[in-house]
């Protein structure tokens, strides 16, 4: 991991820990140079996770925002239906409270 190689070799955030692996030569294959396989560090901070991590929260903000749009509007709906709906039982009662006078 990133952080026991920076502990072991006692690094800083800014030193490449890349260049404190252990490193395997291999041997030369149809007249190439030889190559060096050195192991997988995990944890290992690099510019494309720092991308896919804003990506990420940028997306998120994104969710959160359009979230807080349609609560707001689906209450807004929801009032205007209770509005609607008090407005009709009113206008019932009204038209009963006169019909009922004016058969008296």
């Amino acid at each position: 991991r990133d952080g026991k190689i920076r502990k072991m070799f006692n690094l800083s955030k800014e030193d490449d820990v890349r260049q404190y692996v252990v490193h395997r030569q291999l041997p030369e294959k149809d007249g190439k140079k030889a190559r060096s396989k050195a192991p997988k560090i995990q944890r290992l901070v690099t510019p494309a996770r720092i991308q896919r991590k804003r990506k990420v929260q940028a997306l998120k903000k994104q969710r959160t925002e359009k979230n807080k749009i349609q609560a707001a509007e689906f209450a807004k709906h929801i009032a205007q239906r209770l509005r609607e709906k008090r407005q009709a039982l009113l206008s019932r009662r009204r038209s009963s409270n006169r019909t009922s006078t004016s058969s008296a």
